[in-house]
């Protein structure tokens, strides 16, 4: 079984060919960076364009790389939300083209299920397992117990971690994109320098918070006048120190509640731009150890924004029988787990 996979949810056109013995065929990302970089984030009516005019040659690019014809496709999975609804119309729209015109099926997949689902194609993973999902737009913790079936354990209730990174990157004018800008500053950094907050710290449940962190980077800033170069890095280490420190610490509350759950081979899978971040992998890595779990962190190409994982959770949805018709609406909001109570901050794409 092969399926086409189609990825416009925010900065990042995709599409990727995937069969169902877990190989990737083809995976063709292009980003938008350089069209993005000079407001420093994401504008939503750029990016829609850009994918305008790209998705097509990338579906082309899929399947030149692949060596198949669209004969050989089983069905077309197309993210259909959550993100930002211009360029999720693009994708569903081409998706839905691609389906009418050769009679395969449609898959409508959820962003963020392909994100659940990736330890599937990478590592073969069994579930259930408890991801952590980090991004420009998203932070939650979900239990992942089958296709479909999610508990969401915590999310932000306000800001992602993403969007924090991008916005103290902005303020320290380390540039675009802030995660791989605020890492490399860190290097040159003293993180011990300046105390920062830890957001709901000693609080009950898994909820993260990164509002108030970053709001206290710009005050740091303003006391600090006009930053030296030392200063900036010095500034860029203790954000990252604090935010490394507050996903640990709302994370072990979730490895302990799943725990409670479940026996057996226990995961923690990370996912998501921001789990790029080697202090954050790090601080996991020692937390996974610590309470008895694995964890599991896909390769970073398939961490980011990409279609192989769209295709593979449409794959996993396709092979126990779901489909969706064409009449499909794209989502701007769509939370895996629709019972959890609604959170600011979750499910949206920023």
């Amino acid at each position: 079984m092969i399926i086409l996979g189609i990825e416009t949810s925010c900065d990042e056109t995709a599409a990727a060919l995937v069969r169902d013995d877990r190989a990737i065929l083809a995976d063709v990302v292009l980003s938008q960076l350089d069209e993005h970089r000079p407001y420093g984030g994401v504008v939503p009516e750029i990016a829609a364009r850009a994918h305008l005019d790209h998705i097509d040659r990338l579906v082309a690019e899929a399947f030149r790389r692949a060596g198949l014809s669209l004969a050989a496709v089983d069905a077309v999975a197309a993210t259909c939300g959550p993100g930002l609804i211009g360029g999720v119309i693009v994708g569903a729209m081409t998706g839905k083209a691609i389906a009418a015109v050769t009679g395969k099926p449609f898959i409508a997949v959820n962003h963020l299920e392909g994100h659940a689902l990736t330890a599937r194609l990478t590592h073969g993973l069994a579930f259930p397992y408890l991801l952590l999902l980090v991004s420009g737009g998203h932070c939650q913790l979900l239990e992942v117990r089958g296709v479909g079936d999610y508990a969401r354990l915590g999310s932000t209730i306000d800001d992602a971690a993403g969007e924090a990174f991008d916005k103290v990157a902005k303020m320290l004018g380390l540039g675009y994109p802030g995660g791989p800008a605020v890492q490399k500053a860190s290097e040159r950094g003293d993180a011990a320098r300046f105390a920062l907050p830890r957001p709901l710290k000693g609080r009950p449940g898994c909820d993260f918070s990164f509002s108030g962190l970053k709001n206290a980077v710009r005050l740091l800033i303003q006391d600090l006048g006009t930053p030296g170069e030392q200063d900036r890095c010095d500034v860029a280490a203790a954000f990252q120190l604090a935010v490394a420190d507050s996903i640990a610490g709302r994370s072990a509350k979730a490895l302990r509640a799943f725990a409670a759950r479940h026996a057996g081979p226990r995961a923690l899978v990370v996912a998501g731009g921001v789990a790029a971040n080697s202090l954050l992998r790090q601080r996991l890595g020692e937390l996974a150890a610590q309470e008895g779990f694995t964890l599991v962190a896909p390769p970073l190409a398939l961490c980011t924004d990409n279609a192989a994982m769209i295709a593979w959770a449409g794959l996993e949805r396709f092979r126990l029988g779901h489909s969706d018709g064409l009449d499909f609406a794209p989502r701007p909001r769509w939370p895996l787990d629709p019972a959890a109570p609604r959170l600011p901050g979750a499910g949206v794409k920023a």
